[in-house]
């Protein structure tokens, strides 16, 4: 998650090559493919909708302020040409096929105007949108241009064909038959023979043949998502789908030919904005809006690769400065052998301070051990990080430990005595790094030190000062005595022993 600041409605995003550009009312903000700002554009007014080249070095944004189109150098962050629409209208959505730039406008009219970039100078040419009846929404790859009703309901598609020197309708894609409404987002799959739209109604992700405007499929919600369709991107191979929803399961991977799920999740907090999402490589990349109006990029990292996943447990019970050991596995989806793999290991102490750790290899299996130290007492949390391959999606596991301060207790007392004596016991409680144990009840153990002999348990209490004391009057044998603190949320468990022997006496 990027922090990108305040949020501004309009807001879009797009990708290609390795970078990530999103505009954000004013401005224009450039990242690269980690989500790491590289730069921002301003004196952008009105920044809403934008179109990229495949390789990223080209990006054009519709500036509805101002009414006109900018293109920008996206290694320079330059405005390298500006398209004046002033005789038209507001340009709201814009898409590429080729060096052919589509512009959808809005405000005092509708409609669609194509421009060769190639050429130095270039008349629009204008696509026949009668039949339109709001603001033209846009998305285009190989020679097709789906325009679609942003407003209104029930909501067309009108789809083109592009690959002569003007847009021919090849038809519409009626909202009233199939129940459509709300239009979200349209994404068409890199060669340009399937459209997926994201309608609030029907509340699917719906695939269409782009040639004879049939309904193919509808990646349909599971039972734990909630809410309706806001955005949705095909990879560049054109194998899988990504689809976010209002609430519920924030992006979900489709494989599109067989429909199958391949990921889920939910952002770490906020909801996607409607039509904000792009791939670049295996990454699905949105923008997110918190509940405080804040704006997030979101990078979900090589989701169309198989899973693994990392599972992490602790050795209960783990004492200050005393070895503390973990153990995990990591596996594939497929059960096949990870084999011997890196892993990155983080601590986080109680004091909130993280630590990366000495590195943990898998073995063969997939099975791993990490020891640490634990210096203090208190909850400690420990991460493991896979950073994936070429063959399998990055995992980690995390696992939190009550960490608690060692303690000791002593004993003190006779080791000889006569039967019908009694036996005074004394001892102190103590700890390292903590107050020791006080007001708290111990429990002592008498054990006859002969085959099947008696064991008697009582408590006492270790007073404010930390000491306690005992008294005894057993009977002729030999006896342990053995005093336990059990241990608490804070401080770990002690005992200490003495052996007395005890003799007849002679009277």
């Amino acid at each position: 998650m990027t922090d990108l600041g305040a949020f501004a409605h309009g807001s879009d995003l797009v990708a290609g090559g390795d970078k990530v550009v999103v505009s954000i009312g004013d401005r224009i903000v450039v990242a690269d493919a980690t989500g790491e700002i590289q730069g921002v554009i301003t004196g952008v007014s009105g920044a809403s909708g934008l179109a990229m080249t495949a390789d990223g070095t080209r990006v054009y944004a519709a500036l509805q302020d101002t009414k006109e189109v900018a293109e920008i150098d996206t290694a320079t962050r330059e405005i390298t040409r500006r398209i004046d629409l002033a005789v038209y209208g507001c340009p709201f959505s814009l898409a590429l096929t080729g060096e052919r730039l589509w512009i959808g406008y809005g405000c005092d009219a509708t409609g669609v105007l194509g421009f060769d970039l190639s050429a130095p100078t270039s008349q629009p040419v204008v696509a026949d949108t009668s039949l339109l009846k709001s603001s033209p929404y846009l998305a285009a790859a190989g020679d097709t241009l789906v325009v679609g009703e942003f407003t209104g309901s029930p909501t067309d598609l009108f789809v083109y064909d592009v690959s002569g020197a003007a847009p021919v309708l090849r038809g519409e894609i009626d909202g009233h038959a199939y129940s459509n409404q709300g239009l979200e987002d349209i994404a068409v799959t890199p060669d340009g023979s399937h459209i997926i739209s994201a309608f609030r109604l029907p509340d699917a992700f719906t695939v269409w043949d782009a040639t004879t405007l049939a309904k193919v499929r509808a990646y349909e919600k599971g039972p734990e998502a909630e809410g309706w369709p806001r955005t949705v991107a095909v990879s560049p191979d054109g194998a899988f789908i990504a689809g976010a929803r209002a609430w519920g399961v924030g992006m979900t991977v489709y494989d599109k030919a067989s429909g199958t799920t391949l990921y889920a999740t939910n952002p770490p907090q906020g909801e996607v904005v409607s039509g904000s999402a792009a791939y670049v490589g295996r990454d699905v990349y949105s923008l997110v809006k918190s509940d405080t109006d804040q704006l997030y990029l979101w990078r979900l990292h090589d989701v169309t690769l198989p899973a693994s996943t990392l599972t992490l447990t602790a050795q209960p019970g783990g004492i200050a400065q005393q070895p503390l050991t973990l153990t995990g596995r990591l596996s594939f989806t497929e059960e096949t052998a990870p084999g011997v793999q890196s892993l990155t290991v983080t601590r986080t102490a109680p004091d909130g301070t993280t630590a990366t750790l000495p590195g943990a290899t898998t073995a063969a299996d997939g099975t791993f051990t990490i020891t640490d130290t634990p210096s203090t007492g208190g909850p400690f949390a420990y991460t493991v990080l896979w950073n994936g391959n070429s063959e399998h999606r990055w995992s980690k596991a995390s696992v939190t430990t009550a960490v608690r301060y060692k303690v000791g207790l002593t004993l003190t007392g006779p080791t000889s005595a006569v039967a019908g004596t009694t036996l005074v016991f004394r001892g102190t409680s103590q700890a390292d790094g903590t107050t020791p144990p006080s007001r708290v009840p111990i429990t002592i153990q008498r054990s006859l030190n002969a085959d099947g002999g008696d064991t008697v348990e009582w408590a006492v209490w270790i007073s404010s000062n930390g000491t306690y004391r005992f008294a005894d009057m057993p009977e002729a044998g030999e006896y342990t005595y053995t005093v336990r603190w059990a241990g608490d949320d804070r401080t770990g468990p002690a005992e200490a022993s003495q052996v007395v022997t005890v003799e007849k006496s002679n009277d």
